[in-house]
């Protein structure tokens, strides 16, 4: 158990990894974070995250692009969150899609083989239901036909971690994870978005008509799903993370609206490729299985991101 105190986290110094890897050092573990630090948003937000964990004692820190291989030192297991992710940039950059998404995650796993480590969660996403009209999405629907590229290396994730078990013997448990958001936020998010332009009082865009739905799930929640999944012991298994409810667009407009005290100018775009209308998680088998229990509402979460919003732009 000493060994599996000490986690190699990929991208370490984005949303999710930053927040999981901030946790873990809180509970004790040691923690050896890997990321390239690339400029697909503020590069200087990811800094100020990753400042952070460097006052931690049991932080050690490696800048490198985990596609090009992982000559770091041996852990106990491996979380892995780093990613190119948004399904729009995927539209206009789908090499940096197969770059990050899937040579570095095979990097990932064979520097778990490699070395001999037997356990790995890593970061799939609800963007593999696609447009699907049952829901909501269980984990066990066939999922066949994706309709944005970075869907479709999530997809391919999760096909190379079954290979990798079923090769090498890895504990693999794979995460789909469901509209985060929470603060230290990634800019291209919705949420960021709409609040940066809401307080700017600049027009927003929304799309659809904002006849979307979304499982919009705090990151407190989503990290304490992924710290579950990486202390059970599970053989291959694959969990939806998700608040569990879905939320009409316009309903977490309002949100934002209520905790800025701003009223939001709406400019109505049409639905962007790749674009799904609803995203609903089904949370029973996590639940069940993890003990995973969300716990954050849609009005707080956005009530705590505004108030960060405030405290580090403002």
């Amino acid at each position: 158990m000493v060994q599996m105190k000490k986690v190699l986290i990929t991208g370490v110094a984005g949303f999710i990894g930053f927040h999981t890897a901030k946790k873990l050092l809180e509970k004790g573990f040691l923690i050896v974070g890997v990321d390239n630090l690339n400029d697909y948003y503020d590069v200087s937000l990811k800094k100020d995250r990753l400042a952070i964990l460097k006052d931690y004692e049991g932080f050690v820190f490696y800048e490198k692009d985990i596609s090009e291989g992982l000559d770091v030192e041996k852990t106990g297991g491996v979380i892995h969150l780093a990613a190119q992710a948004g399904v729009r940039y995927s539209l206009e950059n789908p090499l940096a899609y197969e770059q990050a998404n899937n040579k570095g995650t095979l990097q990932v796993f064979e520097y778990a083989r490699k070395n001999g480590i037997k356990k790995v969660v890593y970061a799939s996403s609800s963007s593999v239901y696609g447009d699907c009209q049952e829901a909501p999405f269980k984990e066990d629907f066939k999922l066949d036909k994706p309709i944005s590229l970075y869907a479709a290396t999530k997809k391919y994730n999760e096909l190379m971690a079954y290979t990798y078990h079923h090769l090498y013997g890895i504990k693999m448990t794979g995460l789909r994870f469901f509209t985060v958001y929470g603060p230290w936020g990634r800019p291209d998010m919705a949420l960021f978005k709409f609040t940066k332009n809401i307080l700017r009082e600049k027009e927003i865009e929304v799309y659809n008509k904002g006849e979307m739905f979304r499982d919009f799930t705090y990151v407190d929640d989503i990290v304490s799903g992924v710290i579950k999944s990486y202390e059970k012991d599970f053989q291959y298994e694959i969990f939806n993370l998700a608040r569990g409810e879905t939320v009409k667009l316009m309903d977490f407009i309002k949100a934002i609206e209520k905790a800025t005290g701003k009223k939001a100018k709406i400019s109505f775009k049409e639905l962007q490729p790749g674009d799904v209308l609803r995203t609903d998680g089904d949370i029973s088998k996590a639940r069940r299985m993890l003990g995973y229990q969300p716990s954050i509402s849609v009005d707080e979460g956005v009530k705590k991101f505004v108030e960060w919003y405030k405290e580090y732009y403002l």
